[in-house]
């Protein structure tokens, strides 16, 4: 009788899990990983791959950094988690008081939540009641570029791009107005979109991905149009929400996308490289008269929202440690080095054959594929070009025929080198694409 042999890991998950933005009848068994390492990950099976995109955008100092480890451990054998209303404990007030040190001015209050998502559902909420408090409940609508992404939850979706992944909840989805992205070109018709609903009565807020746009095909604008759309907006006494999410610390250049601004948001939203990939935290940061609309003796005026792992001090520590790494000389060195390698590649792949455009934004480097039928996310030039990216031991995940590079900051020169060819083989892959299948 021949021996059964054991399933391995990827098999145990296929019979076990659902993957996000996965069809998983026809998905391929994912790549186990076991462990990582700086900018890499290490599967089962021993194969080193190397992070061209920092896990979804979350990981700023490398795989198992030692030094949130250790600050990880240490809070673990000491508070784990405490409930947040009534109580508090010494990480969320140090991660307050020194994220406030460090954004944009004139934020002045902490709210922390789970997630990406989360943060935009708090800032959402707060928008809409800091109106309903005063007195304008009929203050409901919020203005949003069309392409835009502020994540998966309902309110979230609302604010973002309709299209694939959100139309089966579009009857679910409350109502936004919507204006393009002003690209470099579009600036001057894209305000005058905004011009053309900014008399409405029911306006409350601006949400915006500042400078790039991450899921829209990392999509650049500058940062004068935005201080113009930003101005407008204010005149017409709408709150201002910059979803740094993605953009904080460090991706853009400064450490904010925001700083690059004179005019500052209202609230800023933040999660992703807040604790250095290390863990789930969401924050939702204020401005004092915000948060003073919330005071009152009437306990109906209250911010309505929490989470069971609100300001978990696990989570807590290791954002403390992802930003003290963030703030060092180095790390400020490291995304100098990283932003420079980019910039050397994308003067060399723009206008090349096979490139339709090449964005390049601080840490952020995106080329945008030729391809015949548009840029679909499901097209089979993706797929070509994740399994080729996959073939050279390196996660790339397409976003249809735009790639794009977020490494870890630690990635060295070497490691970058193996990216930017990487993206070279792409442009030949692009010039002769296998005929449409999928792979």
């Amino acid at each position: 009788m021949p021996l059964q042999t054991q399933p391995t890991l990827a098999e145990r998950d296929q019979a076990v899990l659902w993957h996000p933005y996965t069809q998983m009848q026809t998905a391929p068994l994912p790549v186990a990983i076991v462990r990582g390492e700086g900018s890499w990950l290490i599967a089962d099976d021993g194969t080193r791959y190397l992070d061209g995109i920092s896990s979804w955008w979350v990981n700023l100092h490398g795989h198992s950094h030692p030094h949130i480890a250790q600050r990880v451990s240490e809070q673990l054998r000491t508070l784990e988690h405490v409930l947040f209303a009534g109580f508090t404990h010494p990480t969320a007030v140090e991660l307050a008081e020194q994220l406030l040190a460090v954004l944009p001015a004139g934020q002045a209050r902490v709210f922390y939540s789970d997630n990406g998502s989360t943060a935009v559902e708090v800032a959402l909420k707060m928008v809409l009641q800091y109106f309903h408090n005063q007195g304008q409940p009929e203050r409901r609508t919020f203005i949003c570029f069309r392409d835009s992404y502020h994540g998966d939850t309902f309110g979230a979706m609302s604010v973002s791009g309709r299209g694939a992944f959100t139309a089966p909840f579009a009857p679910l989805l409350f109502d936004v107005a919507f204006i393009d992205v002003p690209v470099p070109g579009r600036e001057v018709e894209v305000l005058a979109q905004l011009d053309a609903l900014l008399g409405r009565p029911d306006l409350a807020g601006f949400i915006f991905e500042p400078l790039l746009l991450g899921t829209a095909g990392m999509i650049t604008y500058t940062p004068a149009v935005l201080d113009e759309l930003l101005r407008r907006c204010r005149a017409a006494g709408l709150l201002c929400i910059a979803d740094e999410v993605m953009t904080g610390f460090g991706r853009t250049g400064l450490l904010f996308a925001s700083s690059q601004l004179s005019r500052l948001p209202d609230i800023m939203c933040l999660s992703k490289g807040l604790t250095g990939g290390t863990m789930a935290l969401g924050v939702t940061t204020c401005t004092a008269a915000i948060f003073d609309a919330f005071l009152s003796n009437d306990r109906l005026k209250t911010l309505f929202h929490g989470h069971s792992y609100t300001a978990n001090p696990v989570a807590c520590a290791a954002a403390l440690a992802s930003l003290e790494l963030t703030l060092a000389p180095a790390c400020t060195q490291q995304r100098a080095d990283l932003a420079a390698a980019h910039a050397a590649v994308a003067a060399e792949l723009a206008g090349q054959p096979g490139v339709r455009a090449v964005r390049h934004l601080g840490t952020v480097l995106a080329v945008e594929f030729e391809q015949a039928a548009g840029t679909s996310y499901f097209s089979s030039l993706r797929d070509q070009l994740y399994a080729l990216a996959l073939a050279r031991r390196v996660v790339l995940r397409p976003l249809g025929n735009v790639v794009y590079l977020m490494p870890p900051y630690c990635t060295t020169p070497a490691e970058l080198a193996l990216l930017h060819d990487t993206l070279r083989a792409m442009r030949q892959l692009a010039l002769n694409p296998a005929p449409d299948a999928r792979i």
